[in-house]
């Protein structure tokens, strides 16, 4: 029978020699994620149940990233139920604090492999897909479970695989492809599916190109954003772990499948205009956006090319006065290495505030807030009425050269072909 990468995935975790889209099944889990914002909840429904040790510690990850360092007293008693719980459970996967958003650190630390299903409390687990897995983000009640008993059922979804192909013009980015497929699709439109990127465009593009993509497949309505492994995959592997790994394709006769046709040849930088993700524009046709606050970090755009790009636009210019530009590294180890490299010297020399690796503004209840009629562009992944701050608020997305660029102008730019 032939099979998407999903259906041969969640077949293979259900101890099935095959399944098929619609079928109920129940998948043993291989790498389970919570951090610091949904995992009391969790660890309060895990203490309901029956059982006093969790499945395995060896396959839970526990992040701290939404609220880092503790900006109130009830963040702060958030950090302290889950630090209790580690340390009963004896769970040796646990970041604190100084490590950085959770979506970069499981696959940045090898917690993440081709063929495997993984959990997260948070939805935009769906990131980890880049990598070829079966990820995908639940509730804190359901996690409970997965603490329990490593087991969680699944309806097997649909697959829609985005064959993008034709060379990306310059200052185009994946972000950009990825706001433009959600802008085609609407916000919705591919819910309960397995999103899949595929086509000559995609296989050219390193991990983190392929990560911010994956990271977006929830905007869509998306169970899962996935990329098939391939040598690509293997060498971002090989840094970070040595255990062994399948790699499953889709077969192109596989009857769940749906194949949407993108060349992305002419497009031009995107972006996300209020108050949803697929109200997606080019960033030429919004250029009279005024801006008080420029976010470029996030899990879908804090990774070291994403600051590297942002530092080539700036490097030399001025932050436009009255604008607020945050950069915020998604993991300790990209923030070494944007000093390493330098950057952090151009986004000082050029006004911008550099904060310590965390979700920043994008979940609205941490630092850089925007306040009531204030408008931000972010290159994070949600834009929802009050995501950032103030309902009154206005939120913008778009690639890191876009904000580079419009953090310099101080309204939505475009960059221009050199």
């Amino acid at each position: 029978m032939s099979m998407t990468m999903s259906e041969k995935i969640l077949a293979k975790a259900s101890n099935n020699k095959e399944v098929e889209a619609g079928d109920i099944i129940m998948a043993n889990i291989d790498t389970a994620m919570t951090h610091d914002l949904t995992g009391p909840l969790a660890i309060q429904s895990f203490e309901q149940i029956n059982t006093d040790k969790i499945w395995d510690p060896e396959k839970l990850v526990v992040l701290f990233d939404h609220q880092v360092p503790a900006d109130t007293l009830d963040a702060a008693k958030n950090h302290q139920i889950v630090r209790e719980f580690v340390e009963q459970q004896g769970i040796k996967n646990f970041y604190d604090v100084y490590e950085g958003v959770c979506h970069q650190i499981l696959p940045e630390k090898g917690h993440v492999l081709p063929g495997t299903v993984v959990v997260g409390s948070d939805s935009h687990t769906c990131a980890h897909g880049a990598l070829g897995a079966f990820s995908t983000g639940i509730g804190s009640t359901d996690m409970a479970m997965v603490f329990a008993t490593g087991q969680l059922w699944f309806k097997v979804p649909e697959t829609i695989q985005y064959n993008i192909t034709g060379n990306l013009q310059e200052n185009v980015t994946s972000k950009d492809v990825v706001l433009s497929i959600i802008g085609q699709v609407g916000q919705d439109g591919a819910t309960y599916k397995a999103c899949e990127y595929a086509g000559s465009t995609v296989e050219n593009m390193n991990m983190s190109q392929r990560m911010a993509m994956s990271n977006m497949a929830i905007e869509m309505g998306g169970k899962t954003g996935l990329v098939a492994p391939d040598k690509v995959t293997d060498a971002y592997l090989k840094e970070r772990t040595d255990k062994p790994y399948t790699k499953f394709t889709t077969d192109k006769d596989a009857s769940s499948l749906e194949i949407m046709d993108i060349d992305v040849s002419e497009l031009e930088p995107q972006v996300a205009c209020p108050h949803h993700v697929d109200n997606v524009k080019p960033a030429s046709e919004v250029e009279d956006v005024e801006l008080d606050q420029v976010f470029i970090g996030s899990c879908t755009n804090g990774r070291l090319e994403d600051l590297e790009q942002a530092a080539r636009v700036l490097k030399g210019n001025k932050v436009k006065e009255g604008v607020r530009l945050l950069v915020i590294p998604a993991s300790r180890t990209i923030y070494k290495q944007a000093v390493d490299e330098g950057l952090f010297d151009i986004f000082l020399d050029a006004g911008a505030i550099i904060c310590n690796p965390c979700c920043g503004p994008c979940l609205g209840g941490h630092i850089g807030l925007i306040g009531d009629g204030e408008v931000s562009l972010s290159t994070s992944n949600r834009n929802f009425k009050g995501r950032q701050g103030s309902p009154e608020g206005k939120v913008y997305l778009s690639s890191p050269i876009v904000a580079a660029e419009s953090a310099i102008t101080g309204h939505i730019t475009a960059p221009e072909k050199k």
